[in-house]
């Protein structure tokens, strides 16, 4: 089991930035994927950007290509999204996630992920 923690966000202005955390406890294995999703108000959870525990490829969507960059502190157990040039239409709640096996196929569908943090809400204002 893998229980998810998200931290960082916050109230911003356009073109601002913020740096997510995602401290995960319990078994990380070294097949698992993380990822980033958010959640608009009225919208569908969407894929943000994901990167592999083991491999260094990272995934995003091209809405944050540029913008957004994912990394992680394996000694922590913590993944990051560094956000820059924030826009309005990036206020969501963001939340963690994280699947035991990796399959490049899958890293943008919600389906694909079987932990889940509680979010952390993130405001652009123009």
């Amino acid at each position: 089991q893998m229980q998810l923690v998200e931290s960082g966000g916050g109230l911003v202005l356009a073109g601002g930035s913020l740096r997510l955390s995602c401290a995960a406890s319990g078994r990380v294995f070294s097949s698992s994927i993380m990822a980033w999703f958010r959640q608009a108000p009225g919208k569908e959870r969407a894929f943000v950007a994901a990167l592999p525990w083991n491999y260094d490829s990272v995934y995003y969507h091209d809405s944050v290509k540029g913008r957004f960059t994912i990394s992680k502190d394996k000694a922590a157990k913590t993944v990051f999204l560094e956000m820059n040039s924030l826009k309005p239409e990036d206020t969501a709640v963001y939340y963690c996630a994280a699947n035991d096996n990796f399959h490049p196929a899958t890293v943008t569908l919600t389906k694909a992920y079987n932990y889940w943090g509680r979010g952390t809400q993130v405001t652009v204002s123009s």
